[in-house]
């Protein structure tokens, strides 16, 4: 196989079909669709930005969350990290103001779940996986299942796979099954995509292939802190009025830059914006990246309705099922809740964002699940 020139880097997200978004967010992840009712928690929506909120008003403060429709659903991938995120344009319930003129939703897709199949396979990479001029161990469920069937009766069983990454680039990799004992690589193709991609020890990589037989991988990144740049932050909260605006320039700077530290993506500014708009019933939009632990802050209203029926009281024994990072199976957390209260007093008044607390479980992700016990 001829060496393989990495493409460029896209500088615009792409919409991906939808099977293939949520193949890459992982099973758990929900996103109503278009023309659900939802509820929309402002104090989960900041939780995501890369900063605290300033000078928000008090008509929003008043609002903790606010019942919307939503207009409209794109499944985007970042065109830095291959992370995938979704943009949605919600409508707050009981305006008059047309929703159709900020943004005209696509017709949807027909609905056939044939054609929508994928079968896909997460690896975390070990730092094996993850050297640059090494090459990738292929899990044999993957190779089985995900994979074109190998020649083995050829000495030794090879071929060649063309992979499409969330961009719409393809990759040439050499899958080949040799060793002793024998087991299934990737090995001509896989340093340099390693080295495009930025990966490390700990992140996912996740084979995917339609029902029409077409390859696809797809990235999980592994989350890493930086306290030094958080303390940075913290301090510019404290400085004075003056340099607000030169804060928010170098938050949508470092929007545009590679990092993997989790949250942040999002400028307290823009979060700030979609907020008010929302509080003044006018149409916004919204980002949100499904990441493990994050909670989501766009709920099906049903969900919520049902949680809050709920008879939460202190020593209640609770369990939830998580999704394990791989995404091979999904595994139960339990706990028991140790307060149950709303907040009374301060901004967002009357909350029920946080209105759990557990010894063992994200007190958030709780009562935003609709858990039901």
């Amino acid at each position: 196989m001829p060496r393989q020139s990495p493409p460029s880097q896209p500088q615009h997200p792409g919409k991906l079909e939808p099977a293939i978004w949520q193949a890459c967010a992982g099973p758990s992840v929900e996103i109503p669709k278009p023309n659900s009712m939802v509820y929309y928690f402002p104090q989960g929506h900041f939780d995501q930005a890369s900063s605290a909120p300033r000078n928000l008003s008090t008509h929003l403060l008043a609002k903790p969350f606010i019942t919307c429709s939503v207009v409209s659903v794109d499944f985007l991938a970042d065109p830095l990290t291959d992370e995938v995120f979704t943009k949605m344009v919600l409508q707050p319930v009981g305006n008059n103001f047309p929703a159709e003129s900020f943004h005209t939703p696509a017709a949807p897709p027909p609905n056939d779940d044939k054609d929508n199949d994928v079968v896909s396979f997460a690896k975390i990479l070990t730092p094996s996986d993850a050297n640059n001029g090494g090459g990738f161990s292929v899990p044999r469920f993957c190779a089985d299942s995900v994979f074109p069937k190998l020649n083995f009766g050829a000495d030794p069983p090879v071929q060649n796979l063309s992979v499409t990454d969330v961009h719409g680039f393809t990759w040439e990799f050499r899958h080949i099954y040799r060793g002793t004992p024998r087991r299934h690589l990737l090995t001509t193709g896989w340093s340099t995509f390693v080295n495009n991609k930025k990966l490390v020890a700990g992140d996912s990589v996740l084979f995917m292939k339609s029902a029409a037989g077409r390859l696809f991988v797809g990235i999980r990144r592994t989350i890493r802190s930086f306290p030094e740049r958080g303390n940075c932050v913290k301090l510019r909260l404290i400085e004075e009025e003056d340099k607000e605006e030169e804060e928010e320039e170098d938050e949508e700077k470092e929007k545009r830059v590679f990092k993997r530290d989790g949250k942040g993506k999002l400028s307290a500014k823009v979060v700030a914006e979609a907020a008010e708009l929302a509080a003044r019933n006018m149409p916004f939009e919204v980002v949100y990246y499904p990441k493990a632990g994050w909670s989501e802050f766009v709920v099906k209203t049903e969900v919520v309705d049902a949680a809050m029926r709920i008879a939460w009281s202190d020593g209640m024994r609770v369990k939830m099922s998580v999704e394990t990072d791989d995404s091979s199976r999904m595994t139960w957390f339990q706990g028991t809740v140790s307060a149950v209260s709303f907040q009374d007093n301060g901004q967002w008044c009357g909350s029920p964002w946080r209105m759990l607390q557990n010894c063992t479980l994200l007190n958030k992700k709780l009562i935003l699940k609709g858990y039901m016990g």
